[in-house]
Parts: C-alpha cells; sequence; structure tokens
C-alpha cells in the first residue's frame, strides 16, 4: 500500500503528492523505472467515480487500478518485460478510454505505449487520441459480386504511385494507425520506392481470410481492374499484399494459390495455426504445428518466385513455433525469405516498423 507523501511516485518522475493540482500538472502516463531485466511502468487515471481498469490488447489480463486515499488519482504498477510495445485503453463502467496523460493514440479510445529499451518507429508520428488522421482523397466504391454486399476502398499514392501495396484490414491502418503518412514519410526520405495504397476493409474477417479462394479472386477479376480505372498511377505486376494475423496467414495462402497475382508478401504475425477445425476449437493454437499452410509447404510448391517477410512479436510465445515452422517451410520451398522478430505481443503497435521495412524489402 502507497503511503500519501509528496515522494511517492518520484522514482517515476513524479514529485508531488499524488491528486493535487502540482502533481497532475507534472504527471505523463506511463512512466517505466528499470527493474532486473524489465521494466516497472507506472499508469495514472483521474477519475472521482468508478474503479477502473488497464486492458492490453494481447499481452496480459487486464489489471486494476488502485485508488490513492481518497483523492482522483487512480494508478497501477505494471512489471514488463524488455522491449515491448503495446496497445492499452482504460476502463470505466461501460465505457472506454485512451489515456489523456499519453500522446500517442491509436484511435479515439486506445493509447500506445513502449518500454523505454523499444526500438523507434521512423515515419509513424505520435497523434494523440483526439487527432484525425488523413484519408485518401481516392476512394472507390467496391460492390463485388463474388463476396456480396459493397465496401469502400481507399486508394493512395506515396510519392508519384507505383506498384500497389494491398493492404489487408485496411480500416485499421486508415483510422487506428496512420499508414498513409508513415508510407508518405518513408518515400520521402528514400526508405522506400513511390508506392500505390490500397487500403481493403475486411468485413468478416473470419471468413474472408481464411485458406479460401474466394477473396483472391474477388481481387484479381474485381477490385485491381477498379484500381487501375481510378486514375492513381498503379504498377500491379509488381503487387505486395501486406497482412496481418489472419491477413497474414491470407496473403501467405495468396501467394501459394495465386502464384500469378502474388509474389511478394509481407506477413506479420500470421496465424499459420489455422486449420478448417480450428477456429470452433477451445485452444485454436494447440493444433498441428503451421496447421494447413504448412501441410500445403510440405506439398513441395515451387515458390522460387515468391519474396516474403516473416514477422512475429517476440513476445508471442505461442505463435513462435507455428511461425517459424511456416518461415522454415517456405524457404526450403525456394522463396527468398526474410525473417525478423518485433518488440511486441500480437499487437498492431508493434508491427507498423516491419510493415514499412518489409514492404521496401519485397520491392528491391
Amino acid at each position: 500500500m502507497r503511503l500519501v507523501g509528496d515522494d511517492t511516485f518520484a522514482a517515476f518522475g513524479l514529485p508531488g503528492t499524488p491528486g493535487t493540482d502540482t502533481f497532475w500538472a507534472a504527471a505523463r502516463s506511463p512512466a517505466s523505472i528499470p527493474d532486473g531485466d524489465g521494466w516497472t511502468a507506472l499508469f495514472l487515471w483521474r477519475g472521482s467515480g468508478a474503479a477502473a481498469t488497464i486492458e492490453f490488447e494481447s499481452w496480459s489480463e487486464p489489471v486494476p487500478l488502485s485508488r490513492f486515499g481518497d483523492t482522483d488519482c487512480w494508478y497501477a504498477e505494471v512489471r514488463m518485460p524488455a522491449r515491448l510495445r503495446l496497445t492499452y485503453q482504460f476502463l470505466v463502467g461501460d465505457a472506454a478510454y485512451a489515456d489523456p496523460l499519453n500522446p500517442a493514440g491509436a484511435g479515439g479510445d486506445r493509447s500506445i505505449a513502449a518500454t523505454p529499451d523499444a526500438p523507434e518507429q521512423p515515419h509513424w508520428p505520435a497523434i494523440g487520441a483526439d487527432g484525425v488522421l488523413p484519408v485518401p482523397r481516392t476512394r472507390i466504391r467496391w460492390a463485388s459480386e463474388r463476396l456480396g454486399g459493397k465496401r469502400t476502398v481507399r486508394v493512395h499514392p506515396a510519392g508519384d504511385g507505383g506498384p500497389v501495396v494491398l493492404l489487408l484490414d485496411g480500416d485499421d491502418w486508415l483510422y487506428l494507425h496512420p499508414a498513409m503518412t508513415a508510407f508518405d514519410s518513408a518515400v520521402a526520405s528514400g526508405a522506400m520506392p513511390p508506392v500505390t495504397l490500397v487500403f481493403l476493409p475486411a468485413r468478416d474477417r473470419e471468413a474472408e481470410f481464411a485458406c479460401r479462394p474466394g477473396l483472391w479472386e474477388a481481387v484479381r477479376d474485381e477490385l485491381l481492374p477498379l484500381v487501375a480505372e481510378s486514375g492513381v498511377p498503379t504498377d500491379r505486376d509488381r503487387l505486395v499484399v501486406a497482412g496481418q494475423s489472419l491477413g497474414g496467414l491470407s496473403a501467405v495462402y495468396a501467394a501459394l494459390e495465386f502464384p500469378e497475382l502474388v509474389s511478394r508478401v509481407a506477413c506479420q504475425s500470421g496465424s499459420f495455426w489455422w486449420t478448417p477445425d480450428t477456429p470452433g476449437l477451445a485452444d485454436p493454437l494447440g493444433g498441428p504445428v503451421g496447421g494447413t499452410i504448412a501441410a500445403r509447404l510440405r506439398e513441395h510448391p515451387d515458390l522460387s518466385g515468391l519474396r516474403v517477410a516473416f514477422d512475429v512479436g517476440e513476445h508471442e510465445t505461442r505463435m513462435l513455433p507455428h511461425c517459424a515452422l511456416t518461415e522454415t517451410l517456405a524457404e526450403r520451398a525456394g522463396a527468398t525469405v526474410r525473417v525478423s522478430r518485433s518488440p511486441s505481443g500480437h499487437d498492431r503497435a508493434g508491427w507498423r516498423h516491419a510493415l514499412l521495412r518489409d514492404v521496401a524489402w519485397a520491392l528491391a
């Protein structure tokens, strides 16, 4: 139990008695101090009503905050491993909030934190939870006969436009993480050539990103012709597909089954545990290592024309065996493979640097 006093959180660089105006004027969240081979992070929430809880994205169980005496200061000291970047939010009653003491947001109700030893993510600006992300001016209303329904696909030329980069889960990269700004910065700095970004939103991730041909037939026969007609400069012959989690699974599946369409892939934390039976299981990751994709790769397809960059969070303990086997089998099948590990869990905030780096590599 913390004692009320001027130096209560002084170790975190926060002088003053918690709950006072002086304390809140200097407060920032989270603040970290070394703790053995990792860190202890202090999270703060200001509120006089219901208790607050921190919810982390795919890293740990929710952490309840403690109230400091009878003040409006709620806090939690959370032990974190070395090299970690994550997304979190505060839950108060039925509402979710971003951290008002953290300038780095991910949409309107989430924030991004990193341990002090986590590598920087060049080109990705810190945008607060109340910030408005830029949206591409070019939009395509895609009424797909193969997939059914309508969706809005945004298209943006980074630089003067060029090879198409198809971003699966495109709405996340539009409205939670500023991919348009990041790609513009990377192109302007010379870190990658000009590209044409196509933000493809998912309507039903589990159905569309499973190992089935429907999505990729629709992309080939319907979407890409619409993109070519949009007036934005494109180069379909150098298409890069970038996907994460189930999107990463789908991107690699497309490279295996539609090699004439997909020959360059940037895959982060691909869900290579997937088989047709695993989604309904209590422990989907407990099935065959590498799942359906590994089984397909054991059939020895010729992947000599494929460039695929694999990345997975170094803290995704149970994902690592599935990803490692897939990486090995893809290389044995002749693909040009790049393998890396990001300082994160299963979290889009941790995949951002790999996305830019690996798209640039795929186009090299």
